[in-house]
Parts: C-alpha cells; sequence; structure tokens
C-alpha cells in the first residue's frame, strides 16, 4: 500500500522559511519591522489625493508590466492587457493566466497580495475563483480603511521615496509634506535621465538622430522653464541641474538615480562637451564618441553635486529597452518589452568611481545590475572603493526587475557576503507602481531568515540569536535608516 506523506500547505504563517532558526528569525525579528522603501515608482499625486480605486484592476493590473508579459506568453489578447476591455474583463484574464504562472515569482507575489491586505488565505486565484476573489476585493477597496494612504499605513510603510524628473514642480510631495495627519515620509528622487538622452531609445541600439534631437532640445526647453536660465552652453546646462538639484534637496530628496543600458564612461574633456553641446542646440548632430564625452561630463557633474549635498547616488545598470519596435510604436515605454542585455562596463565603472574619489567628491552609491553574470564584477568592483568614510559607502544593491525573485536575491545575498559584507547592506525596495507591492519587502525578509537560519542550522554560523537577529534588523530596516540620511 501507498502512504502519501502529507505536504505543507502552500503560502502558510512559516512560508519559504526551511528550518526552526529561519522560522524563529522570521517571527522575533523581522516581520513586524517599518517598511523604508528608498525607491519605487509610485504616482505622488495618488499619496497628496488619498485615492480611492475602483476595483482591484485598477490597483493590481494597471501598468504592471510583469503581468502583461505573463498574459502575453499565456496567448491573452492585447485588448485585455493594456487595450480597451473592461476592468472585469483584464481581471478575468489575470485570473486565467495565474495557475499558468507556477514557479513564476508572480504566483507568489499575486497571493501575498491578496492575504495581505485583503485578507483572502483560502482561495487560490483562478478562472474558477476569479468571481469571488473579484467581489471580495472591491468590496474591501470601499472600505475607509483602503485608500492608498490607509494601505501604507496598514503595510507599516514609514517612508518612500518616489522617482522624478528634474523638471517636476514637486506639488503633491509638498501637498503631502505639508499633510500633519499623514504619518509616512513621501520624499522625491532626482532622475536625470533625459538629460543624458541625445539618441532615440530604440532597439537599434539608440542611434542619435534630427528627431531625437529634437525630441531632448524640447526637453531642454522644459528644464530652462523649471529652472528660470536660458540653456544654450554646458556650463549652461549645469547650472540649471545645479538649481533644480538644490530645489529637490530642499523638498526632502536624499537620493539621485540613473539608468543605463551598458554603462560608458570616459574622462571627460569639457571644452569638447560644450562645443557639442552647443551643436545640438542648434539641432546638429552628433557622433556616438562626442555622445559618450558629452554624458560623461554631465554625469560627472551629478556625481558631484550629490557627494556635495551627502546625497545617495543609485545606478540601474544592464536593461536593453523597447525591443519590440511595433509594440513600443503602438504603447510606447515601460509596456513589457525590455530585457537584459549583455556587454562588459567594469572599466567604464572603475574610470567613472574613480575619477570622482580622485577628488574626494564620490558619493554614496547603489548599484543595481539585471544581468547575473554581473554579480561578482559589481560586488568587488565596489570594493575599491569603501574608504572606511561610513559602513557600506558603496551598495551592491538587492535584486532589481528580473533578478527580485527568490533565486535572484539569493544569489545577490550569497555574492555579497562572500566579497562584501552582508550585515551592512541597505536592503529590499518595491521598484513598483503598485500600493500592493509591499509584500516584496515581506519576501525579501523570508529569503533572508531563510539563508541565515539554514546557515545556523547547519553550524556554519553561531546558533546565537542576538548575533544574527540583529543582523537580520540592521539589513531589513536600520541599516536604510542610518544610510540614506533622511532625517
Amino acid at each position: 500500500m501507498i502512504q502519501w506523506r502529507i505536504m505543507t500547505v502552500f503560502l502558510t504563517e512559516n512560508f519559504l522559511l526551511q528550518s526552526d532558526a529561519a522560522i524563529r528569525l522570521y517571527h522575533e525579528y523581522a516581520q513586524a519591522l517599518p517598511i523604508i522603501d528608498y525607491h519605487c515608482h509610485l504616482p505622488p499625486q495618488d499619496v497628496a489625493e488619498d485615492r480611492r480605486f475602483g476595483n482591484i484592476s485598477q490597483i493590481w493590473l494597471a501598468g504592471d508590466h510583469y503581468k502583461w508579459r505573463a498574459m502575453r506568453a499565456a496567448g491573452v489578447e492585447e485588448r485585455f492587457i493594456t487595450g480597451n476591455a473592461s476592468d472585469w474583463e483584464k481581471f478575468e484574464k489575470w485570473a486565467q493566466t495565474a495557475p499558468k504562472t507556477l514557479r513564476n515569482p508572480l504566483y507568489h507575489w499575486t497571493h501575498l497580495e491578496l492575504r495581505k491586505p485583503f485578507g483572502i488565505t483560502n482561495r487560490l486565484l483562478s478562472l474558477d475563483t476569479a468571481k469571488s476573489i473579484w467581489n471580495d476585493t472591491n468590496a474591501k477597496l470601499q472600505l475607509p480603511n483602503f485608500s492608498a494612504r490607509c494601505i501604507m499605513q496598514q503595510m507599516n510603510v514609514e517612508l518612500v521615496c518616489t522617482t522624478d524628473d528634474p523638471v517636476d514642480a514637486l506639488e503633491d510631495h509638498q501637498k503631502i509634506a505639508a499633510d500633519r495627519s499623514f504619518n509616512i515620509k513621501v520624499l522625491p528622487t532626482f532622475r536625470p535621465d533625459k538629460v543624458l538622452q541625445f539618441a532615440a531609445l530604440l532597439p537599434d541600439g539608440g542611434r542619435i538622430t534630427e528627431q531625437s534631437v529634437r525630441t531632448y532640445n524640447a526637453y531642454l526647453d522644459r528644464l530652462a522653464e523649471a529652472s528660470g536660465l536660458e540653456i544654450q552652453s554646458y556650463i549652461d546646462l549645469i547650472a540649471a541641474l545645479q538649481i533644480r538639484h538644490n530645489f529637490f534637496h530642499e523638498n526632502g530628496c536624499r537620493l539621485s538615480d540613473h539608468g543605463f543600458g551598458t554603462f560608458g564612461f570616459t574622462i571627460p574633456d569639457e571644452s569638447l562637451a560644450d562645443a557639442c553641446f552647443r551643436k545640438l542646440r542648434l539641432g546638429g548632430v552628433i557622433d556616438e564618441r562626442d555622445a559618450l564625452n558629452l554624458q560623461s561630463a554631465i554625469l560627472y557633474q551629478l556625481g558631484k553635486m550629490n557627494a556635495d549635498r551627502n546625497w545617495t547616488m543609485q545606478l540601474h545598470l544592464g536593461v536593453i529597452r523597447n525591443n519590440n519596435t511595433r509594440f513600443y510604436r503602438q504603447l510606447g515605454a515601460d509596456s513589457g518589452f525590455d530585457s537584459i542585455t549583455d556587454g562588459s562596463y567594469a572599466l567604464a565603472l572603475s574610470r567613472f568611481f574613480d575619477q570622482l574619489d580622485r577628488e574626494a567628491k564620490l558619493p554614496k552609491t547603489v548599484v543595481y545590475n539585471l544581468n547575473p553574470a554581473d554579480n561578482a564584477m559589481l560586488a568587488t568592483m565596489l570594493g575599491n572603493f569603501q574608504d572606511g568614510a561610513m559602513p557600506g559607502k558603496m551598495q551592491f544593491g538587492s535584486g532589481w526587475w528580473f533578478l527580485d525573485q527568490k533565486d535572484g536575491m539569493e544569489e545577490q545575498m550569497k555574492v555579497l557576503s562572500q566579497l562584501g559584507l552582508l550585515s551592512q547592506f541597505v536592503g529590499m525596495l518595491t521598484d513598483s507602481r503598485s500600493f500592493l507591492s509591499y509584500t516584496r519587502h515581506e519576501y525579501f525578509r523570508r529569503i533572508l531568515c531563510n539563508l541565515l537560519g539554514g546557515d545556523m542550522q547547519a553550524g556554519m554560523l553561531p546558533n546565537d540569536f542576538d548575533l544574527i537577529g540583529n543582523m537580520v534588523q540592521d539589513v531589513c530596516y536600520r541599516n536604510a535608516k542610518r544610510y540614506f540620511g533622511f532625517g
């Protein structure tokens, strides 16, 4: 007679915790900590206005290109993803897709988010349960404590940093800061990517064309208006950026953010940069070598601004965007057609850090990579520029985008443990546009506790819960609180 072993039920309170030590670390040291979400893409207007969502699709599916990619892979027509189908029809198609995401992190995230804050623990999302889950989540969303702000409070959020362009007026941030009834800090992040984008962001590599130069100049006109400074030269550009940098600082900003595919940097020639910038301003096209020099000059100045203000500089490296031209023309950017890129950038990154460090102008820096093949390179590169000025000045950022899943997080922490100091790590972030994604902090904390608890159980770490538990609390919360200097 075959005896079937009773398996652990899915998504219990000990989900992902595979040892007694891991269970204790999570429940006693990690679970109750507040959340500092120092990088996300939440619309600050939704927080300022305390947005209420009409249904689960509006808060869960709109803008979520992770789910969109899975739905396309499952054969769902585009009108049920980004098209004109009703919110119910889009939700129904996601419910139909969800069981097909087994072993994709979306399956875990979906059910973590249904459990918290909606309290749905007795059903898995599928076509059979779609209607009941639709009704139950929508009923919750009508309750007073399910507005955007209230969801953040339910999730024990202490602080979030949004992602903002230098031309933004930050009116929503000012409105939030002035509201003493709301106890969660919502701070801007300075994201000047468009200042570096002379080329069109297309899958052919981003050629500099007359059209891309016109787009660039239109953006510079907006920057000139925001800064109150006419921008005709490279010096004018840097002055305008400094004005906006100061304005962001006055409004609580303490981080910059920069996104790249394959990172490039050359020791900048500022006289050449000025000549090339003036040419762009007159509508002329520059070649790739001159573009790299100009980009390097601007990035170098931004790095120095960050150091002068004691900001943290974030670098997101390794994405190739808008691979599908047909859908890019139809839907625009950030629609789920981006992927991991390859190519070496170790020397360029070393050159950039070293150039700033020579003048003692290298700011606190967090680098996130999208290609896991770069993990060891990046961890060792950052170690070159730890200078003892503060713990963990140079940070190997958490698993990002395609890597913010169990294997990606574990590998990032293993490499950091072996080639740096996991104890100084500033931990997890959502990088999300959704008010439901704070469970990714829970996901990360469970994975961290399981990693350390497993080592304790195996005798590879001391059986000292005060020692290991304090490290868990540092990584999940206290390191970020100390490191970023939010005040």
